[in-house]
């Protein structure tokens, strides 16, 4: 047929169709744009998905070899103690010192050199690199509500979704044992927690991209979860959390001064005064912060004087870092407390290399916190943002934006499989945002076989890590490396 022909017949076919009460549209032919999907789109990400576990079957996450070349508890810890404050370190190898949970808590770099060395899907996505079960959490929202998400992303990158649910599913297990749960209840808990990333993982595939996007909202975490054991406890976690503000704060760290403003007041070693040159440039800083952020937010900061700078020791693996608050006030005196954190290269990068993966390219290590940080967060502090202070990177957000958290360690042990469904749905919301759901869903299926097989592994690698811990403390009782305990 001709090509007039042909236009002919489908001219004849419209001229019927309407005739017949049907309509008919041609598919307008637009550019390929830039950051959107092909329409139609090529493929099954779930049947990719599935097809992975020919490659990497899913019993193989079961496997934890030790590799002979891996560094010693304590060579690990000192050689991540590179580039800190020396004289906060002591600080931090105590607080590691203090069980396996915490060990667990500040050794991210170890475990890494051992996951680069597990099975992996190549799947990758937006992780926290840090998802043990004491960095989930309640903090404000703009509006005074309370939120529960990941809060931690110190060593956020783009990397293996396994990762993180790796180190989650072992911290509960260290937690379970610390708070006195047998060892059944203890598996259980690294089960429930993949289950229910898996299922949750399931339900957003099946979700229009919209409804996903923003889905299990907290109001629903505990029936999706099943962790009604939990409401109690959440509900004492949340009254803290709505007194933990920069008033409060300020209120006890800071006493009025002589131009009617205040000033932090030393309480070491936690929080200390700093020298005014180092003041003047941590507060000139916030210039360049401010520019980070979106321009509605400008008005906000405005209607605040900036009125003295403190350096405040902070968390466990982060223990030596640089970290400053800063008071501001308002007209009427109220404070808002911003914390400027120093933001070091993950300790994730070298064994994402290893794994086999691209470095990251990080132009700014604060800007790759804040940046991950929303990518996985629902909803994120609105006063999010970067800096650089004396060369260094840092990044700036609300100090006691009514944050309040579950202590893991310290739930009663029938809790613990409770928490650790409610942890596992929340890490697949945050891995949903940046990795197709279908993809990941795909591969984990329907059956508890990736269950049973990360949870062998979280006991496992609890074991080690409690093996690892016990490295640590006798050289410290051994004067090999200096602690401070108690701290």
């Amino acid at each position: 047929m001709t090509e007039v022909g042909a236009e002919a017949v489908a001219a004849e076919a419209a001229v019927a169709a309407s005739e017949s009460g049907e309509r008919t549209s041609a598919s307008r032919r637009l550019p390929r744009v830039r950051g959107f999907a092909e329409w139609p789109g090529g493929g099954s990400p779930k049947e990719e998905g599935k097809a992975l576990r020919k490659r990497v079957p899913r019993a193989e996450h079961a496997v934890f070899d030790l590799d002979a070349s891996r560094p010693g508890a304590v060579a690990a810890v000192e050689e991540s103690n590179l580039g800190r404050l020396t004289e906060l370190t002591p600080i931090r190898v105590g607080r590691m010192a203090a069980t396996p949970f915490a060990f667990l808590r500040g050794s991210a770099g170890l475990m890494a050199y051992d996951l680069a060395r597990t099975p992996m899907t190549r799947i990758r996505a937006q992780i926290c690199g840090d998802a043990h079960a004491a960095n989930f959490g309640l903090y404000g929202d703009a509006r005074g509500g309370l939120v529960i998400d990941l809060n931690d992303f110190d060593e956020t990158l783009y990397g293996p979704w396994e990762w993180d649910l790796k180190r989650l599913a072992t911290s509960l297990v260290l937690a379970g044992r610390e708070a006195g749960a047998d060892e059944d209840k203890c598996r259980k808990a690294a089960h429930d927690t993949v289950g229910s990333y898996r299922r949750t993982m399931r339900l957003l595939a099946k979700l229009p991209v919209l409804d996903a996007w923003n889905a299990i909202a907290d109001e629903e975490l505990v029936s999706h979860t099943d962790a009604h054991d939990l409401l109690g406890t959440l509900e004492r976690v949340a009254e803290k959390a709505r007194a933990n503000t920069s008033g409060r704060f300020a209120a006890k760290s800071t006493e009025p001064n002589e131009d009617g403003g205040r000033s932090f007041v030393d309480a070491p070693p936690v929080l200390r005064r700093v020298p005014d040159e180092e003041a003047a440039a941590v507060a000139a800083s916030l210039e360049s912060y401010v520019t980070t952020l979106s321009e509605d937010r400008h008005p906000l900061l405005a209607r605040h004087a900036v009125h003295d700078v403190a350096f405040r020791v902070v968390g466990t693996g982060s223990v030596g870092t640089r970290s400053y608050v800063v008071l501001l006030l308002d007209h009427r005196g109220e404070p808002l407390v911003l914390q400027v954190k120093e933001a070091r290269p993950s300790a994730l990068v070298p064994h994402l290399v290893t794994a086999g993966f691209e470095a990251p390219d990080a132009d700014h290590e604060g800007r790759r916190v804040v940046l991950g940080q929303k990518r996985m967060q629902v909803v994120s502090d609105i006063l999010l943002g970067w800096t650089t202070v004396d060369g260094l990177p840092f990044q700036v957000r609300q100090f006691r934006n009514r944050k309040g958290s579950v202590d893991p360690a310290a739930l009663a042990a029938d809790q613990i499989d409770d928490y650790a469904r409610m942890t596992g749905a929340l890490l697949a919301r945050a891995h949903s945002h940046s990795a197709d759901p279908r993809l990941i869903s795909g591969y984990c299926g329907k059956n508890e076989e990736l269950d049973e097989s990360i949870a062998k592994f979280a006991l496992t690698y609890a074991d080690r890590t409690e093996a690892d811990h016990a490295e640590l403390v006798t050289a410290v009782r051994d004067g090999r490396i200096a602690a401070e305990m108690g701290v």
